[in-house]
This record gives structure tokens, sequence and C-alpha cells, in this order.
């Protein structure tokens, strides 16, 4: 640990005791080689010990901010409204009363966000945070535009509006999006000194992050609720509320502790670690600025739009949008994340079976396709019904062969078997190639051989990104291996 680190973690430990902030005896914060810090045990932890306690009023919120009269009069919320509380705080300096918790933050998080553009466009291409990246970058720029700027014109804050420069607004939302906790209705998501010190390890979680429900929501509910995952910048949340109807008398109330509580146990000398949730390395990558090899919560995603891409090519555009609509007025959909439509490949490589229905619908045969169309209205409009039923329904309806192993098939433990034709099969593989074609030219070998020659600390941005682009490619790889293993089933059983 340098001077400069070693100086900081003991103002932030001065801080926490003045701030009334509990740290365990058991636990050694230590700062890291790559200029972090993360939490240590020096002493054994059992399921159950409570390692930490943060007052409230010790958190950063929109509400506890000297900015909080400014964050209403502007009507802001949500993760805007913490980004404006953070940079607000960071330009007081020495006068905000979270200067030394600020002083032991990152000046921004690694994120791809922050990334030179031409940088993450190259490092990103093909993998799922290609187009996310971007998109983000449009928005933050819109909302700086459209509510930062704004407030800084108001006069409302008495800073220098370099401060709140567009770059310090993406700085304040990489540690929004890595750090903030959401604490209760009253606070919302807020920065929470020491709890946003433990790093995320999936599956292996040794400390969980809880709060006492506010009274208005603790009807019917456990005594605490579990509030472990962290926020996420990118998502769907408020940038603007209206006026609020929680006041400190009814929402602020609450001035239960904060706490960690130990919930696997911890050896002397290793890593406590918290979670940030089940992730895939896209999500991890996206928010945390970092990836974990072999994760099994990876996902490929094949948009709806190159599936109607390789339909036209095969058949016709005419073709690509009248099986589409069919599959639409048949209940099925995709996922779908701000203005796309997307299928889940699997860590596995399991296809969605939305993607599996909509492929089967497009590789009919026209007499059979016409006659589906016929009986479609008899396969909607039963909310009982779950969706292999469906599935099932509509394959009974469309089949020539009436003797055929579809009789009975409700009792089928997994039905998506049907949906393996040859035609289905040879879709799916030419669906695999389209997608792995989004990565360049370079193979899956020569992506494993740069990640094994990668420098973890000196290479972080290109060990990252290769890292999520090998698992993203070994997914495509898998999906390869269970359609060939699904087709040559199907030829054994039908020579």
């Amino acid at each position: 640990m340098d001077a400069a680190a070693a100086r900081r973690l003991r103002a932030f430990k001065r801080w926490m005791r003045a701030h009334g902030v509990v740290c365990s005896d058991a636990l050694r914060l230590e700062a890291s080689e790559a200029g972090g810090v993360h939490v240590r045990a020096v002493a054994p932890l059992r399921e159950g010990d409570l390692v930490a306690t943060i007052p409230r009023h010790a958190c950063l919120t929109p509400r506890t901010t000297g900015a909080a009269g400014a964050i209403e009069a502007a009507e802001l919320g949500g993760c805007l409204a913490l980004a404006v509380a953070v940079m607000y705080e960071r330009a007081r300096g020495e006068d905000s009363p979270w200067d030394a918790y600020l002083r032991l933050l990152p000046e921004r998080e690694p994120v791809p966000l922050v990334w030179p553009a031409d940088e993450a466009e190259r490092l990103l291409a093909g993998t799922e945070l290609d187009k996310i990246v971007k998109q983000d970058r449009e928005f933050l720029c819109e909302d700086w535009k459209e509510c930062i700027e704004p407030l800084m014109s108001s006069g409302e804050l008495d800073v220098d509006p370099d401060d709140f420069s567009l770059e310090n607004y993406f700085s304040a939302k990489t540690l929004v999006s890595s750090r903030s906790f959401q604490i209760d209705s009253y606070h919302g998501f807020g920065m929470v000194p020491l709890a946003d010190l433990f790093n995320h390890k999936t599956g292996g979680e040794h400390v969980h992050f809880t709060s006492a429900p506010d009274a208005s929501d603790s009807e019917g509910e456990e005594e605490e609720e579990d509030v472990d995952d962290k926020s996420n910048a990118s998502a769907d949340d408020q940038s603007t509320i209206e006026n609020s109807t929680n006041s400190p008398s009814d929402a602020g109330d609450n001035i239960e502790d904060l706490e960690m509580i130990v919930v696997r146990d911890v050896s002397a000398g290793e890593e406590v670690y918290n979670t940030y949730g089940t992730m895939g390395n896209a999500a991890l990558l996206h928010r945390y600025g970092f990836t974990e090899l072999d994760n099994r919560y990876d996902i490929v995603n094949i948009d709806l739009t190159l599936v109607t891409k390789w339909c036209t090519s095969a058949f016709s555009s005419r073709h690509a949008r009248a099986r589409v609509s069919l599959w639409r007025n048949l209940g099925y959909s995709g996922c779908t994340s701000q203005d796309a439509e997307y299928f889940e490949i699997s860590y596995d490589g399991e296809p969605q079976h939305e993607l599996l229905t909509l492929l089967y619908l497009i590789t009919l045969e026209s007499d059979v396709y016409d006659k589906l169309i016929c009986v479609a209205h008899s396969l909607t409009g039963d909310e009982e019904r779950d969706g292999f039923s469906s599935v099932v329904e509509f394959v009974k309806a469309t089949s020539s062969n009436q003797n055929s192993e579809l009789n009975g098939l409700e009792k089928q433990p997994d039905m998506k078997k049907l949906l393996y034709s040859e035609g289905i099969c040879s879709a799916l593989l030419s669906l695999a190639d389209m997608r792995e074609s989004l990565y360049g030219s370079n193979t899956l070998e020569d992506d494993v051989e740069k990640l094994q020659a990668c420098c973890f600390v000196n290479e972080r941005k290109l060990y990252h990104s290769l890292v999520l682009r090998v698992s993203e490619r070994r997914i495509l790889h898998r999906l390869r291996k269970y359609v060939i293993g699904w087709s040559k089933t199907k030829k054994r059983k039908h020579p």
C-alpha cells in the first residue's frame, strides 16, 4: 500500500468512528495493488455474525446531501438525483461531510461507459455490450443536457459549473452504477460507506447487506429485507419525479441501522465477499467494470432482427413478415430491452423456446402453415395453459402424422424435443454463424490465445473485453454442439 492510499484509509476509519459506522474488529480494510480497497477477515467469522452497522444518516443520498433542496426543486429522482448528490459533495471538498469517504473512492469506475469511444467500439465489437454502451452514452448526454445544465443555470447550487461537467457526470454515474444500494422508500438509492467496499463473488458471498423495511412497507413482510443487489444506473430508473409525498416525519423516522451480516463462514485470512446478484459477464462489465472466468450466468442474445434477416435471405421478406406476425398472434414474444427484441441462448447452449417456436413457424410448408392459420384462434386466449401446451397444440394442428408421438405429449417433461426438426437445426446453425460473424474475422482460438497472453493488471480493458468475447463465443460453440446432438438423435430415430 502506498503512503497516499494509507493516509486515505486512515482518514476513512476516523470518518467512520465520527459518523457512527461500526466495523467489526474481525475485519480489516486493505488497499489492493489496483488501487481499490477490499475487506479481509483477521479472525474466523460464523454465519449470523453481525460485522458492520451503518446509520442511515451516514449514507450519501438525495435526501441527506447538501443539495437536497435543489434536487427536490428540480424534481430529480432515481440514480440521476444520486449522481447530482455525489457531484455536489465532491465539489464541496473538505466542506463535505462525506469528504473522507469520497476520497477513498476512485475518480470513476473502469466501466465501458467511460472508455474512449473508439476503444470501446473496437474491444466490444459483436458483444452484448456493443450497442448498449453507445445507447448509454446517448441517454446520459440527454440527461445532462435536459436536467444538469438547467440545474446549474438556476443558481440553486453554489459550485463551480466545471464540477458539473458532462465528464464529471459520467464519472459520478459510474460510482452510482457500481456502488449504490437501495436503502428504503424515503432515501431511495444511496451510497453506503463501508458496505460498498466488499467485492463481489458469484455464488461465493460471505455477507449480505440488510435493511429494516419502512413501516408503510412492512405489513405482511419479513422483519428484514435483503437489499444486497446494488443499483443499475442504466436501468429504467426514474430521472425526474413528481413532488414527493414522503416526508421525514412519515418515512424518515426509520432510524434503524443498516447491517452487514455473515451468511457463510469465513476463515481468518480470507477476503470477505458480498454479492451484487446473479449476473453474467456482460452485466458485470457493464455495471461494475470486471468479469469472471467461466461465469455460469453468461448468455448470448440473438436479436429478432438477425432472425428476420436470415428468414428474408432463406425465403423472402414477405415470408418473414407473415410468419413473425402469426407467431405474435399466437401469443409469443422475445425478451425486450430498450428498443430491441431478442432471444437468449443459455450458458449450456440451449436456445430460448420462443426462438424455437418462431423457427418452427418460419420453416413450415405453405399448406401446413395455411392449416395453422385456420386454427390459430383456438390456440390463444386460454390463460390457464402454459407456453409449452400452446406449442403442443399448434404442433398437433400442423402435424401430418396423426399417429405420431404427438399424442399424449402434455405428459412429456421436455416438449421442446419436437421442435428440433432438420430445418430448425439448420436454421439455428445459420443463426449461430451470423451471430459469430459480428465479432469480426478473429476466431475463438485467436481470442483465447490473446486472453492467455493478456496482463490483468496493466491491460484491464483488453482483459475483461476478451473474457466477455470468449465467454459468449463459447456459448455459440455449445449451441452448435447442442443442435448437432439433437440432429443426430432425430436421424437415429427416423432413418
